[in-house]
């Protein structure tokens, strides 16, 4: 079964954390950097990079993003097809990929469950919620309740939600959201999450490369059924030969040495309240 986690997941899932626990997060997947909304940055180059400025069309505030996930997906297609070879220091050579699932993928799965070939880009996210309902993200939610919301004021539809929906009609939209009401503080949050203005710090992450990179997986060359992640290898190959004794933050900067050791260009991060940076792993 596959599970699909967002970033709004992952800053819930820490809010939910008992104030004297702690959570504990690896993350070996691509673009991990960053995945627990405002845990300070311990190690790591995601947040400290200049962002350039997204170009917006007149009367629409989504087209920024839009480009932006569809420059990402290509760039991605275009790292997916890329093989490449490592030989380790025994002599054994290993094929490394990236994980990734281009957003074409994801749209020919949902036409395959859904028995419907007209989703689009724009028609992700009711798509999901129609299909999982009460079980969808609750950054879903919160997309369709403005959508809902919209219909039922009558609003004029300034930047195209409306054609979003598709034969989604206001009764079944209501159906769907009954016992699972989701408030939306702001419009902002709909495309981009919610910010509660509260540090994590109970929450830490540990990404196995930065926002903008991608994660290996490495397998013997032939056998892509001993597939591995790159970076869950090198924190097994540390914990062990630590003896598990060891901090947050030498663990991070051990894989990266070891990752760029062994070839790899993505360089794990460390996210987290700054008690936490030297304490004991646990994970």
């Amino acid at each position: 079964m596959v599970v699909l986690f967002s970033d709004d997941e992952f800053r819930e899932l820490v809010d939910k954390v008992p104030k004297d626990a702690r959570i504990t997060i690896i993350s070996d997947s691509c673009h991990s950097g960053g995945l627990i909304d405002e845990a300070k940055e311990q190690i790591g180059e995601s947040t400290k990079k200049k962002k350039k400025p997204k170009k917006e069309a007149k009367g629409s505030s989504r087209l920024g993003i839009k480009d932006f996930v569809l420059e990402t997906v290509e760039q991605e297609d275009e790292e997916t097809n890329i093989k490449e070879y490592i030989e380790l220091e025994n002599g054994d050579k290993i094929h490394v990929g990236n994980k990734s699932l281009p957003l074409q993928t994801l749209i020919d799965i949902l036409k395959l469950n859904t028995g419907n070939d007209d989703i689009a880009l724009g028609k992700i996210r009711p798509t999901l919620f129609n299909v999982f309902g009460e079980d969808a993200s609750s950054k879903v939610k919160k997309f369709m309740k403005v959508l809902l919301t919209k219909l039922q004021e009558g609003e004029n539809d300034p930047v195209g939600l409306m054609g979003m929906i598709g034969k989604l009609t206001q009764e079944f939209i209501e159906h769907k959201l009954n016992g699972n009401e989701e408030n939306v503080g702001r419009k902002q949050e709909v495309y981009e999450g919610a910010n509660k203005g509260s540090i994590a710090d109970n929450g830490i992450l540990i990404s196995g490369c930065q926002t903008d990179q991608t994660s290996a997986d490495a397998s013997p060359v032939g056998q892509p059924e001993l597939a591995y992640g790159a970076f869950t290898n090198a924190v097994q190959i540390i914990l062990e030969e630590s003896n598990g004794k060891v901090t947050y933050k030498e663990l991070v900067m051990k894989a990266r040495k070891l990752l760029k050791k062994q070839g790899f260009t993505q360089r794990p991060g460390l996210y987290c309240s700054d008690g936490y940076v030297n304490a004991p792993f646990i994970c």
